[in-house]
């Protein structure tokens, strides 16, 4: 069954890919003129990450339950959490 012509024309060349200017080695980006501020809880995030601590025996132990199958997630305290985050974020206080 044919369906139609097929014309195996070349594809067109592309045109060359832009790169970031420290790849390509033009002037560095100006300094951002915006400002962030972080809430508490994500002050809170980067403080702990910052400060490269990493308990790979809690890894190991929680990775060990999950294959198991001993894991048990407490979706209470999710659920609380989410919650937390979510009056953080619409800045309310909890009632």
């Amino acid at each position: 069954m044919k369906i139609g012509h097929l014309d195996p024309k070349p594809l067109p060349p592309q045109t060359a890919e832009r790169k970031p200017a420290a790849v390509t080695g033009g002037p560095a980006s100006p300094e951002s003129s915006a400002k962030l501020q972080l809430s508490p809880a994500a002050a809170d995030v980067a403080r702990a990450a910052g400060d490269g601590s990493f308990d790979a025996k809690k890894v190991d132990r929680i990775a060990g339950a999950i294959r198991d199958g001993s894991f048990q997630v407490n979706a209470e305290a999710i659920a609380d959490k989410l919650i937390a985050n979510a009056t953080e974020l619409l800045g309310r206080k909890p009632n």
